[in-house]
């Protein structure tokens, strides 16, 4: 083999299409683009959603709704979790080595769903007013 008898393997090329060269090429004239109209036309453009000066759909629709961005940095807890996880004092730190929040998670709560038994002391993590409830009931504490 030398580097001047290199070539692409069979099939792999092929030769660019040549529009507007003549009535035999099957490509003449038109050059593929129809019978006049915008798109036949040397820069005949119209925007994505375009509709012919109607009103475009994504503007005839309401606008709805939001998804705030930092609510991906809020996490929940519930009692039963608490009582499972045994510990006498829990922090944001215990929960994501525990793998009951995610690691992105900044501000924790606790709701009330399920039973607490169990004193727990709960630092630098909220609660509802239910939970609050139910873990003083408890004999827990919430700083």
């Amino acid at each position: 083999m030398e580097l001047n008898s290199i070539q692409h393997a069979p099939g792999a090329k092929h030769a660019k299409r040549r529009v507007g060269r003549g009535i035999g090429s099957g490509l003449g004239k038109t050059a593929g683009r129809g019978h006049k109209g915008q798109k036949s036309r040397s820069g005949g453009y119209h925007k994505v959603g375009f509709e012919g000066g109607q009103m475009p759909l994504q503007r005839r629709l309401p606008k709805r709704g939001f998804k705030s961005q930092t609510l991906k940095f809020n996490a929940e807890i519930t009692l039963t979790q608490l009582e499972n996880l045994g510990l006498d004092s829990v922090d944001l730190l215990a929960l994501k080595q525990a793998g009951l929040v995610g690691e992105i998670a900044k501000v924790v709560k606790v709701i009330n769903t399920g039973t607490l038994t169990k004193s727990v002391k709960l630092n630098g993590i909220g609660a509802t007013a239910g939970a609050k409830a139910a873990i003083e009931a408890a004999g827990g504490a919430i700083a």
